[in-house]
């Protein structure tokens, strides 16, 4: 067993951060050539609380965005505290601060957004003038787009608590990501799934990033985890997250998918009440490419464009 750890890795205390974490952990040092019972030892979790976990009565728009869900961690990277940290994607921005990048996206869980009730399957199915709980601006967004009858309130908080307050009637229904219901084995309590066409999720969602300094992104155990076709989908993503500068005050989804040798993709932006939608959807041939990953960033990038042109000052960019 080694003496020292050799890859620090920093992550947030939550249930999910660390279930997350441990996933990565593991293949992490079996990349060093270590086994899972080493990984302990070999690449040690660094739990770090963010300014986004102790601030759980406001949305993320009103205290910063959702950079307080990486800034503390971020800082322990730059100052040589840890040596990567592990991300939900959707909740990194679209640019890393200076010296930092993402390094390596592992396989993606799917991005799907879950409903959850005790009182309809689905959103459609739910009484009028039901309670929809959410902290999330975009899902906010899109179910008054298809309900704009939805009372719509903030629900923040761990998985786990999100699940206890439906179940105690603080809220008719929740929407939740169903990458973090499988992590956590709670997939059961899904009545059901959002199409991710109709209705795309965050862009990013259900990929975790693992973030070191520019200087370690060429180590050798990065390799080891990576999924080319994730990062091809999430590149495209991410380029019409930067296009339309996606903050917690704009709700963006981006859906991107591979399909033989073509990547699709569809990206929306809405007015906060739903009221309006732009929307555009594209693809790119990636086989015959040299650099498929650029490809993708340049049709999210497009698409996001051609959104921000067509809404003008309906919807605020920040």
């Amino acid at each position: 067993m080694a003496t020292q750890p050799l890859v620090r890795i920093g992550a947030r205390g939550s249930k999910l951060s660390l279930a997350q974490a441990g996933h990565i952990q593991r293949r992490i040092a079996a990349a060093l050539g270590y086994g899972p019972d080493e990984a302990d030892a070999v690449a040690p979790l660094v739990v770090i609380t963010t300014t986004g976990d102790r601030v759980q009565d406001r949305r993320l728009l009103e205290i910063g965005g959702k950079a307080l869900f990486t800034k503390e961690i971020e800082e322990a990277l730059l100052e040589g505290r840890i040596d990567c940290a592990i991300h939900s994607m959707k909740d990194v921005p679209a640019d890393c601060p200076e010296g930092l990048t993402i390094a390596a996206i592992p396989e993606r869980e799917d991005p799907r957004d879950a409903f959850l009730s005790h009182q309809a399957d689905r959103i459609e199915d739910l009484p009028q003038g039901a309670r929809l709980g959410t902290a999330s601006l975009r899902r906010q967004a899109q179910s008054l787009h298809r309900r704009p009858d939805l009372d719509v309130q903030l629900l923040r908080g761990n998985i786990d608590t999100r699940i206890r307050k439906l179940a105690d009637g603080e809220a008719d229904a929740i929407l939740l990501a169903l990458a973090g219901l499988k992590r956590l084995g709670l997939e059961a309590h899904a009545r059901s799934l959002i199409d991710p066409y109709d209705s795309p999720p965050a862009p990013g969602q259900g990929a975790l990033a693992i973030e070191t300094r520019v200087k370690d992104q060429d180590a050798p155990w990065l390799e080891a985890v990576r999924d080319a076709a994730t990062t091809v989908a999430v590149a495209a993503e991410r380029g019409a997250l930067r296009a339309l500068e996606g903050s917690c005050r704009t709700p963006i989804g981006a859906h991107a998918w591979l399909a033989g040798g073509q990547l699709q993709l569809v990206v929306e932006a809405l007015t906060p009440d739903g009221s309006a939608r732009f929307r555009r959807e594209g693809s790119a041939e990636l086989s015959a490419l040299a650099s498929p990953i650029e490809a993708a960033r340049d049709l999210g990038t497009s698409l996001g464009v051609a959104i921000r042109e067509e809404a003008g000052e309906a919807i605020v960019f920040e």
